[in-house]
């Protein structure tokens, strides 16, 4: 293994000799193929192995010269042991107790996610002075693409050449090889990527520019094993970073990671909430966005960036995207960017889909997506946003305890209707913390139209002024191939039976009886 280990730390750049490296690769969906392909156009000996594969990765393997294995992965495939891999890199989606990766630490094999591989890669392009993009680090339990988007889109406004990856949709070794290169990689990273960040053992460690960890609440803990280990993993966010660990001051955890973090000397702590902001800080006084962080009287004065107001006008005034807001603020104000680019960038932006949207307001009933409210710290920031509402809740509740955010904010609303194959647990949490709240529940029938019943449920329900919320709290995965289709199938629903009201060119009666 000496002499696997020593070259191994010799890879820390594009340019370094990868030729013949056998490489395995756990996974083979965008992240995998995104894998794959990079160690190919290096010139290394690639298998990849999956469980199923999507046909045109599947087909473009042989095209970009690499084996595949594509079957059970319930133990190590012959292919796997014959090829004796110097290194492993896995796919977000393989947890510390599968087979393939306890096997890889076990035979002390060198374990990478994508994440490591594109930082020993980073300097394929590079900026007109010689150096590769920075890059800026955005994990959190909830609020991650938003603020990613908000970044990226604040730099761009700035003059800098930014993109939004890694878990946001865009691979980033897809965003490192880009010939036409970036001056910062806005790189949202899951809880999985950061577990194996935690891993790495390059000589030259994920050193970004800025990270931020948004705030920490129970998620994922079927994948990491409890709480304690998907705390561990979001901490990795601040290791090694630069120049500002932005952190949140309305959550505890998040201010005792940067503590905890080893950092660059230098590196500064930068606090934000929606309060008056320290020196050091970002937040909000008297109605105004500002920065006390960023320049250099922070003792005296402060910058403003935009008011709640403007963000009202504008569908950003909810209390978790104005923090968002502050947070991606940060990261830009780190980076130069100027107060009016950002408040320039707000007015351009527009929040994801199924992201507390509004899909219709008929008769005085708004209906909100906000399917991508997939834990109950989500949906938590959805029901403060819409007290008494009527809330379809469940789906795979993913090892997560449901209880808490029904006796806090589900026992507020007007009704709830129950989705998914474990509604069980939410009913129990209802009966037991929020017992004088309407239940209703929904079984999917043979054609599997759950948000058509959900519709109709909810029409019998509400009154002018009422507003119908779709913020499950849990996974998708039982009912629909993925949030985004359960917001879809839910805002097509919605238009069918009340119209768009509002926001479109009927105003039906969200009150008539079925078949009106």
């Amino acid at each position: 293994m000496t002499g696997e280990s020593s070259r191994l730390d010799g890879l820390t750049s594009w340019h370094a000799d990868w030729r013949g490296l056998r490489v395995a690769v756990l996974g083979l969906s965008v992240t995998g193929f995104s894998v794959a392909d990079t160690l190919a156009e290096l010139g290394a000996d690639v298998l990849v192995l999956a469980e199923s594969a999507d046909p045109a990765y599947e087909r473009l393997l042989p095209v970009i010269g690499v084996r595949s294995s594509i079957g059970s992965l319930s133990i190590p495939p012959v292919e796997l042991v014959d090829f004796a891999p110097e290194v492993v890199i896995a796919s977000p989606g393989f947890s510390p107790t599968h087979p393939l990766v306890r096997w890889t630490l076990e035979s002390g094999i060198a374990l990478w996610g994508d994440i490591e591989l594109a930082w020993r890669v980073r300097d394929k392009v590079v900026r007109p002075g010689g150096a590769p993009a920075d890059w800026v680090l955005i994990t959190g339990t909830n609020g991650k693409t938003t603020t990613t988007g908000l970044a990226a889109t604040m730099m761009v406004a700035g003059g800098l050449r930014a993109v939004p990856c890694g878990n946001i949709g865009t691979p980033i070794l897809d965003a490192v090889r880009d010939p036409s290169g970036f001056d910062v990689l806005v790189v949202e990273l899951s809880s999985h990527q950061l577990w194996y960040l935690s891993l790495q053992s390059s000589p030259e460690p994920v050193s970004p520019h800025a990270a931020v960890c948004l705030n920490l609440a129970d998620d994922h803990l079927e994948w990491h094993g409890s709480f304690e280990a998907y705390r561990d993993a979001k901490a990795q966010v601040y290791d090694h970073t630069r120049v500002a660990c932005i952190y949140n001051k309305a959550d505890l955890a998040t201010r005792e990671m940067v503590e905890e973090a080893d950092v660059i000397e230098g590196a500064r702590a930068i606090g934000f909430d929606l309060g008056v902001p320290g020196p050091s800080d970002l937040g909000v006084v008297d109605g105004i966005v500002v920065d006390r962080a960023f320049l250099a009287e922070r003792h005296t004065s402060a910058l403003e960036l935009t008011t709640i107001d403007e963000l009202r006008e504008l569908g950003l005034a909810a209390p978790h995207v104005v923090a968002n807001i502050l947070a991606a603020s940060a990261l830009a104000r780190s980076l130069d960017v100027p107060p009016e680019a950002i408040a320039r960038a707000l007015r351009e932006f527009r929040l994801d889909p199924h992201r507390m949207e509004i899909v219709a307001t008929a008769a005085g009933v708004t209906w909100v997506d906000d399917s991508k409210a997939t834990n109950p710290h989500a949906a938590a920031s959805s029901l403060a946003a819409y007290p008494g509402a009527v809330w379809i809740v469940g789906g795979l509740l993913k090892g997560v305890d449901i209880t808490t955010l029904v006796s806090t904010r589900g026992r507020l609303a007007k009704a709830a209707i129950v989705i998914g194959d474990q509604r069980d647990a939410v009913r129990a949490a209802f009966e037991r913390h929020a017992p004088d709240v309407p239940l209703h529940e929904v079984i999917a029938d043979e054609t599997g139209d759950v948000m058509a019943q959900v519709v109709d449920l909810a029409i019998g329900l509400v009154a002018e002024g009422d507003v119908v919320l779709l913020a499950p709290a849990a996974a998708s995965f039982d009912q629909f191939a993925s949030y985004a289709d359960r917001g879809e199938k839910f805002a097509a629903a919605v238009r069918h039976r009340v119209g768009r009201g509002e926001h479109g060119d009927t105003d039906a009666d969200p009150s008539a009886p079925a078949g009106a």
